[in-house]
């Protein structure tokens, strides 16, 4: 599985959300191989999941791909709770 941290940019605050991922998967005893790219770039990449603030990430949103969205991406519960329904 992989997923897909997007932001903006794809600097700062995707490279955060994508530890607080990993740290999530951790928890809940999965394991994935995450990244993290700017908008842009999000829309030419293969991935099982997009990951992202709703206003970001939703821009994404083709009817195809499965999109996560996060209200705090600093939330490690949060992330958790909203990957749950699709990390297997």
């Amino acid at each position: 599985m992989k997923i897909m941290v997007v932001c903006g940019n794809g600097l700062g605050s995707s490279f955060i959300m994508e530890m607080n991922v990993k740290k999530a998967l951790t928890e809940m005893g999965k394991t994935a191989e995450v990244d993290h790219t700017d908008l842009a770039s999000a829309k030419t990449v293969q991935a099982d999941i997009f990951l992202g603030a709703a206003d970001i990430v939703g821009q994404l949103d083709d009817g195809t791909r499965t999109i996560v969205t996060l209200e705090n991406m600093m939330s490690i519960p949060e992330i958790k709770s909203k990957l749950e329904m699709h990390v297997g």
